[in-house]
């Protein structure tokens, strides 16, 4: 007997063998559509794939209980990734399975022909992404005249991405009687035009708690230094140990920088990112599955519409830049019932544009400062008190070596190389600057302004005790401080209040760091003393000599250019001066003999004649 009223009976008791007690609020929602048009509206995470699979589901079946022989398709889920074409196609597969329903992907990046023949030997549901369906429609290898519903899965993503025009091909290419049911995180004025062009009489339906934040969701804001933000990621995926970590950044130089850096630091860790092969994200996410890499770095693009089941921690190494964007991030974790960690890594300087994304989204994070060394120490003692394996008894075949270990080393020695051997497994904290807490606006006294801003940069003229070092690089390679700052900070470990002058040449740049930094300024770049783009970082001794090859000091006796003299600090300043126009006879003679084709004085400049205008061109005489 089956605890799911109003469910096609083999699909609830597909739901039962996969362990659902009760459905979420959308799913719900869908069961009382009948066979009408929908547009669903509902966050990330929500059980929206099973909810269109149920929705669609009386409308596939017609009141038979199983499938017959798969010949053209009977329903068409269209998704803007291939990682949620893919996604979907499984969720599908596991709950039309009692139903004996044969289910097809067609997503870009694979191959083709194999899909083809997928689709010459039938198929009940078919799952594709806009611009493979449309090809293998103009090709006439997919068959769309028996088709009884079609599902636009995160339309509102689709049309961001650019497929409206594929969308209308293949919602103009379905039979005019067909059920269309539009799935979407917002609904703003593109989808509502959509919807209204290609359905009939939809029900609108909106999931309780929409608008609200995810309660699974612990939204956390880190404050940090701008030289600590790699460092302080390294201590949040050490603090909490996610199963699965996703860290989002907003470039691909950002993910293969990361990327580096982590697995140099003994993180198993994989990247996604729009330059990969289909073929090497489908590994990346498959070895997040099965437990072979615990961290996923990630653009936004990239990591559209992907569900990893464990994943505990999200980490915004690079801000977002929208509130959409924060929560489609975070709406990663959290999912189905299970609790979820969304960090932000807000530098200094972008505080108060994160406590405004924040508002903006109408969420409500924790400000704090990220895990230090000790906490993470401290946490990393607690799980080794609560390791399972001290619960289980002795047994016999193990009783004799555990006596002679105690005989030969004693009790405290064993303990002592156990918990080496247990933090000797794990990458060791940073240790991070203290930065001054902030506290959020809404939690201020009225009245107060942000007592907390940045300190102001130091003098560069009584900077004090410095080390100077040299960079390849200058201005011909259109070298800036604006971005050779960050650099160094980033590479270096350093923060700007520890970078003095930056004297530039046209072949390499002079940059001043203070002495107690400079030993971990050099350990912090390698041994190959290289940072970003081959720039090679010398130390020198003592000063510059801007003096040498590359740089020339203006000469004296230097010619004045074209002729001009050379500048009198002592002459008359004339640049504001009216002077009255010259008379004929004040003119040097050989002004119109030098430029006959000059103007003659006393003619207008502009004749209204009312004829139109054509520019004159006037040849130089011989």
């Amino acid at each position: 007997m089956s605890n799911f009223d109003g469910i096609v009976p083999a699909l609830a008791q597909a739901l039962e063998k996969r362990g659902y007690s009760d459905l979420t609020p959308v799913q719900k929602a869908v069961l009382e559509l009948g066979q009408a048009d929908a547009l669903v509206s509902a966050q990330t995470g929500s059980g929206k794939t099973v909810a269109f699979g149920l929705a669609m589901a009386p409308t596939l079946l017609d009141g038979a209980e199983r499938f017959g022989p798969a010949a053209a398709p009977l329903a068409l889920a269209v998704a803007p990734t291939r990682e949620l074409a893919l996604q979907v196609t499984r969720e599908l597969e596991w709950l039309y399975e009692p139903t004996g329903a044969t289910v097809a992907s067609c997503v870009g990046g694979m191959d083709m022909r194999t899909e083809r023949r997928a689709l010459e030997r039938g198929a009940h549901i078919v799952v594709g992404t806009p611009g493979r369906l449309r090809d293998h429609i103009t090709r006439n290898s997919l068959d769309m005249s028996t088709l009884k519903a079609v599902v636009l899965d995160e339309a509102d993503e689709m049309l961001d991405l650019g497929f409206r025009e594929d969308l209308e091909f293949i919602l103009d290419a379905a039979p005019a009687d067909r059920r269309t049911l539009m799935f979407s995180a917002t609904v703003p004025r593109s989808i509502a035009t959509l919807a209204q062009g290609y359905q009939r009489d939809a029900v609108r339906i909106s999931a309780a708690g929409e608008e609200k934040q995810h309660l699974d969701i612990e939204y956390r804001a880190l404050n940090v230094a701008q030289a600590d933000r790699e460092n302080a990621i390294i201590n949040v995926l050490r603090f909490y140990e996610a199963k699965n970590a996703l860290v989002f950044c907003n470039t691909r130089a950002a993910v293969n920088h990361l990327t580096a850096r982590f697995n140099n630091r003994n993180f198993s860790v994989v990247a996604l990112s729009g330059e990969l092969s289909q073929n090497e994200r489908s590994h990346a996410l498959q070895a997040m599955r099965d437990g072979r890499a615990k961290v996923c770095i990630a653009t936004d693009v990239a990591a559209r519409g992907i569900d990893l089941p464990n994943l505990e921690l999200v980490i915004h190494a690079d801000l977002p830049t929208n509130p959409e964007t924060l929560l489609h991030r975070s709406g990663r974790t959290g999912r189905a019932g299970r609790k979820g960690v969304s960090a932000l890594i807000v530098p200094n300087s972008a505080r108060r544009r994160t406590e405004r994304l924040l508002q903006s989204a109408k969420l409500t994070a924790t400000w704090a400062s990220p895990p230090s060394a000790d906490d993470v120490m401290r946490r990393d003692d607690e799980r080794i008190l609560a390791d399972p394996a001290f619960d289980e008894p002795v047994k016999d075949d193990e009783r004799a070596f555990i006596d002679a270990l105690l005989a030969r080393h004693g009790a405290e020695q064993v303990a002592a190389a156990f918990v080496r051997q247990c933090r000797a497994s794990r990458s060791a904290p940073e240790d991070l600057m203290d930065v001054a807490p902030f506290t959020p606006s809404r939690e201020r006294p009225a009245g107060e302004k942000f007592a907390h801003r940045d300190e102001a940069p130091s003098r560069r003229d009584d900077f004090g005790a410095s080390v100077w070092f040299s960079l390849s690089v200058g201005r011909r390679q259109n070298a800036e401080p604006r971005w050779l700052i960050p650099m160094l900070c980033r590479a270096g470990s350093i923060s700007k209040r520890e970078i003095g002058a930056i004297k530039m040449q046209p072949e390499e740049t002079f940059v001043q760091i203070a002495a107690d930094w400079a030993e971990r300024f050099l350990a912090a770049i390698g041994p190959d003393r290289k940072l970003q783009g081959n720039i090679v970082v010398k130390r020198l001794d003592g000063t510059p000599d801007l003096s040498r090859a590359g740089y020339q000091p203006p000469s004296p006796d230097k010619k004045p250019h074209r002729g001009k003299a050379p500048f009198d600090p002592n002459a008359p300043k004339r640049r504001f001066e009216k002077r009255a126009p010259a008379s004929a006879d004040q003119r040097p003679a050989a002004a119109h003999e030098a430029k006959p084709w000059a103007k003659k004085p006393g003619k207008p400049k502009f004749e209204n004649t009312g004829a139109p205008k054509h520019k004159k061109t006037k040849k130089r005489p011989s």
